[in-house]
C-alpha cells in the first residue's frame, strides 16, 4: 500500500515527502513505479517502508505506527500557550527604518502601569502550561523598566509551581550596571538588535536625533560579555544588506556570536510605508540567504561554532522528526495558543504581529481587555478559532499538497495584511516564495550530501547521522 506523499523535482531526482515529516529523493523511474504499483528493486522499497511511504500491514496497523510520529511533529500543541509578551511601552529612542512596532505616526507615549502589569501576569498564569516564557518588548523595554522589575518580582511570588523563564529585546542603549544586575539575578535571557558591521547597522539603526547606533550596541554587548552573561543577537535583512552577507556574519563572528538569524522584513509598521527605501524581492533576498548560509556552514567546517537559526528550525523537522516551538513556521500557527501579547494599555492579542497590525491602526488580532476578560475567554474566542483555522496548512488549498507541508508555516496577521484575507490563497505569494525558496535551498544541499556539510547540520540540531536516499 501506498501512503499519501507530495512530491517535487530536484534537478534528476525528486523530492518525496509525507505527512510524518520523513522524505526521500528518488529516481523519475522509481517515481512513476511507486504512483503505477509497479514492482520496485527490493532495497528501495525497503527504503520507502523504513520512512512510510509505504506498508505492508493493515491500514488500521500501519495508522496506529505512524501517531507518534505525527505526534512529534506536532509536539507543541501540547505545551499550550507558553509564550506571553509584555509590551510594556511604545517609546523608544531609536528610529530604525524598517520598525515593525510602529509607522512613525505615533505622537503620545504609553506606558503599561503596575496594575495593568499584574492583570497581565495573572492572566499569562492561567496557562495550562507548566513552563511559560515571559518576554519584555516595547518600544524599548528599558525606558519601563521599573514595571518590567515590578512583573518578574510579582510573578516569582505569585507562580504556584509554574516554572518561568524571562526574555527581554531590547536595544541596550540604556542598560545600566544595575538593571545588568537585575536581569543575571533572574537569568533573563537578553537579545538585542545586530544587522552587520558598523556601516550597514548605522543605516538602519539610529538614535531619534539621528546620530549612529553602532558603537553604543558593540560596548554595552561588551560589558555583558565581561560580566560572564550571554547576549544575543537578532539580524534584519534590508536592502542595504544584500551585498554584505560576509561582512555581517563576520561581524557575529568576531563578537563571539554562537548564532545568527538570517531574517527577511516583515511588511508591518515602518516598513511597509518605506519598503520602496528598504525592501527586496523574494529571488533577492533567497540569493543573500543562499550565499549567508554557505558562508556559515563553511566557517563550521573551518572550526568557527556559528549556526543559522532558520536553518536549525528547519533541520529539526526534517532531520529529527521534532517541532521546534516557532510560532511562525508552525501548523495552526502559534496565534493565542501558544502565545498572546499583553499591551501596554491593557489590551490582549493573539501574538506580536497582531499587536502591530493594532499599532497600524487594526484591532482584528484583539482577543479582549485584561480588565474585562479571562483566560478562557481568549482561547475560546473566535478571534482564537479563526487564527488556528486560517492556519492550519493541511487545511489550505495551497498547502496541503505541496513537498513542503510538513515543515512550513503561514501567519494569518500577514496574509491580512497583505493579501486582504486571513487565509493564505496566494501560492506565488512573497512570503510564501521566501519561505519555500529557503527549503529549496536547505534540500539542494541535502541532495549535494557533502559529508563536512552534513555533518554541520547534524551538529546544529543534535544528531548522529543523515542518510540520503
Amino acid at each position: 500500500m501506498i501512503n499519501f506523499f507530495n512530491f517535487k523535482k530536484f534537478g534528476d531526482e525528486y523530492l518525496l515527502t509525507n505527512d510524518t515529516g520523513r522524505h526521500v529523493f528518488v529516481t523519475k523511474d522509481t517515481l512513476h513505479s511507486l504512483i503505477n504499483k509497479n514492482d520496485i528493486p527490493e532495497e528501495i522499497y525497503n527504503k520507502l517502508k523504513e520512512n512510510y511511504f509505504v506498508y505492508d500491514e493493515h491500514e488500521s496497523v500501519f495508522t496506529e505506527k505512524i501517531k507518534l510520529l505525527i505526534r512529534n511533529n506536532k509536539n507543541y500543541l501540547f505545551s499550550s500557550t507558553a509564550l506571553h509578551i509584555f509590551v510594556l511601552t511604545n517609546i523608544c529612542n531609536m528610529s530604525c527604518v524598517y520598525c515593525q512596532a510602529k509607522d512613525d505616526t505615533h505622537i503620545v507615549h504609553h506606558i503599561m502601569t503596575k496594575e495593568i502589569a499584574e492583570k497581565s501576569v495573572d492572566l499569562a498564569l492561567c496557562s495550562p502550561s507548566r513552563y511559560l516564557t515571559f518576554e519584555f518588548q516595547g518600544g524599548e523595554p528599558l525606558n519601563n523598566f521599573k514595571v518590567l522589575k515590578h512583573i518578574v518580582e510579582y510573578a516569582e511570588e505569585h507562580k504556584k509551581g509554574k516554572n518561568i523563564s524571562y526574555s527581554i529585546v531590547t536595544n541596550l542603549s540604556l542598560m545600566t550596571d544595575e538593571i545588568l544586575d537585575f536581569l543575571i539575578k533572574y537569568k533573563v535571557n537578553i537579545s538585542t538588535s545586530l544587522d552587520g558591521d558598523k556601516e550597514l547597522h548605522n543605516q538602519n539603526r539610529v538614535f531619534q536625533n539621528g546620530t549612529d547606533t553602532f558603537d553604543t550596541v558593540i560596548k554595552q554587548i561588551k560589558h555583558i560579555q565581561r560580566k560572564g552573561y550571554y547576549v544575543g543577537a537578532i539580524q534584519t535583512t534590508t536592502k542595504q544588506s544584500l551585498n554584505k552577507a560576509k561582512e555581517i556574519i563576520d561581524t557575529y563572528v568576531d563578537l563571539g556570536q554562537t548564532s545568527i538569524f538570517i531574517r527577511p522584513l516583515t511588511r508591518l509598521g515602518t516598513a511597509e510605508r518605506v519598503w520602496d527605501n528598504i525592501g527586496y524581492t523574494s529571488d533577492e533576498f533567497l540569493e543573500f540567504y543562499e550565499k549567508s548560509l554557505r558562508y556559515i556552514i563553511q566557517l563550521n567546517i573551518e572550526g568557527v561554532d556559528i549556526c543559522e537559526r532558520h536553518a536549525a528550525i528547519f533541520l529539526k523537522k526534517i532531520l529529527s522528526g521534532y517541532a521546534e516551538n516557532y510560532m511562525e513556521l508552525r501548523s495552526p500557527c502559534g496565534a493565542t495558543i501558544g502565545q498572546m501579547a499583553y499591551f501596554y494599555d491593557g489590551n490582549v492579542f493573539t501574538c506580536d504581529e497582531g499587536r502591530m497590525l493594532y499599532e497600524m491602526g487594526n484591532d482584528t488580532f484583539k482577543l479582549g481587555n485584561v480588565f474585562e476578560n479571562t483566560f478562557d475567554d481568549f482561547i475560546q474566542s473566535p478571534t482564537c478559532k479563526a487564527t488556528c483555522v486560517s492556519s492550519l496548512l493541511e487545511g489550505q488549498l495551497n498547502c496541503c499538497d505541496c513537498v513542503y507541508q510538513p515543515y512550513c508555516g503561514t501567519c494569518p496577521v500577514i496574509n491580512l495584511a497583505q493579501e486582504k484575507n486571513l487565509f493564505f490563497k496566494n501560492a506565488k505569494s512573497y512570503r510564501c516564495r521566501v519561505y519555500g525558496g529557503m527549503l529549496d535551498i536547505i534540500f539542494q544541499i541535502l541532495q549535494e550530501y557533502k559529508s563536512d556539510e552534513i555533518k554541520v547540520f547534524n551538529k546544529w540540531i543534535g544528531v548522529e547521522s543523515y542518510e540520503k536516499f
